[in-house]
């Protein structure tokens, strides 16, 4: 269990690292975070709070939808905002100014956030919330994994873009590679991620009253 919480909060803070490389380096970052980032154009937030925010929502949303959280997704929510704050309060990663190095801080950020995946995935405490919506969209719909991704990340970037968020290369850049990254982190580790079973988030486990018969 130790070694599970361990993976769970280190995949979590190398989550929020990646994502702020991806924005640091100011070549345009994922659609979620192009909604973030265009939110904080109008709310007196943090990007670490409007994740937090959305992340809540979302969580509501996937549940209605049938898809219950695990523990890690609650986490998911809160930390990776938590860790987002305080690495960008921190201002030990320095945006650069040549687009050769964007480019690097960029691809690090996408190899970092497919190994943060590994961890906190592997940790078994639940997805994050904003895959397990596209799972709840998935069951309901009957769509294609590659269909309902696709209409729901371009929509998240098309609203975050509207609200002034930044879209560049970048964001296609992460688009084509996150789903590699993830995959070749799983690859080295010789697992796959299909195949974890994940805790669900119980607050309450129901008490079996047994009669004397029964005993």
């Amino acid at each position: 269990m130790i070694k599970r919480i361990i993976f769970l909060f280190w995949g979590l803070f190398l989550f929020a690292l990646g994502i702020v490389l991806t924005v640091k380096s100011n070549l345009g970052t994922a659609p979620w975070d192009v909604l973030h980032l265009g939110l904080i154009n109008y709310l007196p937030v943090t990007m670490g709070e409007v994740s937090q925010m959305t992340g809540i929502l979302v969580i509501l949303l996937s549940w209605i939808l049938g898809v219950k959280p695990g523990w890690g997704s609650v986490a998911n929510m809160y930390f990776i905002g938590f860790f987002i704050d305080i690495i960008m309060a921190s201002g030990w990663i320095p945006g650069p100014q040549q687009w050769f190095f964007q480019l690097v801080m960029l691809l690090a950020g996408v190899w970092i956030i497919g190994w943060a995946s590994y961890f906190y995935l592997t940790a078994a405490f639940g997805a994050g919330p904003r895959d397990s919506f596209m799972v709840g969209a998935i069951q309901k719909t009957g769509w294609p994994v590659w269909k309902v991704r696709t209409i729901l990340e371009s929509a998240v970037a098309a609203i975050g873009y509207s609200l002034g968020g930044p879209i560049g290369i970048g964001t296609i850049i992460v688009a084509l590679t996150l789903g590699p990254s993830i995959q070749w982190a799983f690859s080295i580790m010789g697992k796959r991620a299909q195949d974890i079973e994940h805790d669900p988030l119980v607050f309450w486990r129901r008490r079996t009253v047994v009669s004397d018969n029964q005993r």
